[in-house]
């Protein structure tokens, strides 16, 4: 008598049409469907296991499980995550790399970030008093872009802004892309990382100096565990591994305005400069709003787990999404209410915005603490420091195409400085 259960299995020969043409909530639709939190399905022609909840997130980022390398379809790495990066390893060599990003987290660190990006929302209020209409969406990508290369320490001139936060824009915006914009994206990638290859090598060699507590410096001259410098092109990816995630905290930045638009009861709380307050907003806004739809990773060797077996390989799918909109976990998931945050606990497994799991060992995104820190600022200019109207437009943003974006990117206009 076999003590493994059979795993729900979704009919049919292949899901991927499904998966693109339900985006956001393919899975959670299913475990919904199945009342089960795993099940079986075939995407992009191979079998694999969807799974959402705490307790498969918890079972997902336990290390000795599942494994990054190879995981991510070569579609994804081309375009958003960029060959052997930090996310497509595993064991002491991820180890050892998350270490270099982890060390750049210090609270030292994140205010000088914080610094930067008030300022760079000064900045650009300033210049957007004088225009007609503001997009957003676009905007803050600018800004973003602007705020991470000094942060990082890589010299861009003027005239280089527009298209490279363009590029690492594309990055992520074409992650799920296919067609055209697939290749837009894959190209921009291309670019970008010739660009900071050359000025690595140029670094390397002598003829641009960093000043050594740059960011920039410590990947420029990090070593391996063998002790050897990075190649050129990983040390691109790495460097574009920083750079990219700030951009695209540009989305986020999106739905805080469209959440301080939505909700004005919220707006007059935010008023009282409550750090708390705003952090339990930021918070909301990471849970309610689409972001990353879900994480992949491939089974490391054959286990079981509730009964279900899991064969060696199996590309396994956790829905980031889905677990944060689990009525299992948060009360009333569809509702936005930042009170929700004043009791949490901090599990590293119920709230998974960006993914789950420990910072330094496993595969949590190392830059949680950088996004959460610039939305904060974001927040206090989109609540506080200005006043703008947001004219009639479509808001509406799409829960198939990811990322998602509000449709119209956010049109503001008369914006003013509050003094």
């Amino acid at each position: 008598m076999s003590n493994t259960n059979q795993m729900p299995r979704e009919e049919g020969t292949d899901s991927t049409l499904n998966l693109m043409e339900e985006g956001y909530k393919y899975i959670l639709n299913r475990r919904h469907s199945f009342n089960s939190d795993i099940f079986e399905t075939r995407l992009l022609g191979k079998k694999a296991i969807c799974m959402g909840g705490k307790e498969a997130a918890e079972v997902f980022y336990d290390t000795e499980k599942f494994k990054r390398k190879s995981a991510a379809p070569n579609r994804v790495v081309q375009t958003l995550f960029g060959k052997n990066g930090v996310q497509a390893l595993d064991g002491q060599t991820h180890k050892h790399r998350k270490e270099m990003f982890m060390s750049i987290m210090s609270p030292d660190e994140l205010k000088k970030l914080t610094d930067i990006t008030k300022k760079q929302w000064e900045i650009a209020v300033n210049k957007w008093e004088q225009m007609d209409k503001v997009i957003l969406y676009e905007e803050a990508k600018e800004i973003m872009c602007r705020a991470a290369c000094q942060w990082v320490g890589v010299p861009v001139q003027e005239n280089e802004v527009k298209r490279l936060t363009k590029n690492l824009g594309a990055m992520f915006e074409s992650a799920a892309a296919v067609g055209l914009n697939h290749w837009l994206g894959r190209h921009a990638r291309n670019y970008e990382e010739i660009w900071i290859e050359e000025l690595i090598e140029r670094v390397r060699d002598g003829k641009v100096n960093l000043p050594e507590k740059t960011i920039l410096h410590r990947f420029v001259w990090y070593r391996d565990l063998e002790g050897n410098l990075l190649d050129t092109e990983t040390a691109a990816v790495e460097v574009i591994n920083i750079l990219r995630p700030i951009v695209a905290i540009a989305i986020f930045i999106n739905f805080i305005a469209l959440a301080v638009h939505h909700y004005p009861e919220e707006r007059e709380k935010l008023k009282s400069g409550d750090e708390k307050y705003a952090l339990m907003f930021v918070q909301e806004v990471r849970r309610f709003y689409p972001f990353f739809p879900f994480v992949v990773a491939l089974v490391k060797k054959d286990f079981t787990w509730k009964g279900y077996k899991f064969e060696e390989d199996t590309l396994t799918l956790l829905d980031l999404y889905g677990t944060n909109h689990d009525p299992e976990i948060w009360k009333t998931p569809d509702l936005f209410i930042p009170e929700r945050f004043a009791k949490w606990k901090g599990s590293p497994f119920s709230f998974i915005p960006q993914g789950g799991g420990d910072y330094f060992m496993g595969h949590r995104c190392a830059g949680e603490w950088v996004t959460i820190e610039v939305m904060k600022v974001s927040l206090d200019y989109l609540a506080n420091r200005m006043d703008y109207e947001v004219p009639d437009q479509d808001l509406s943003f799409s829960m198939v195409s990811m990322p998602s974006i509000p449709h119209s990117k956010v049109v503001i206009k008369n914006v003013k400085q509050r003094i």
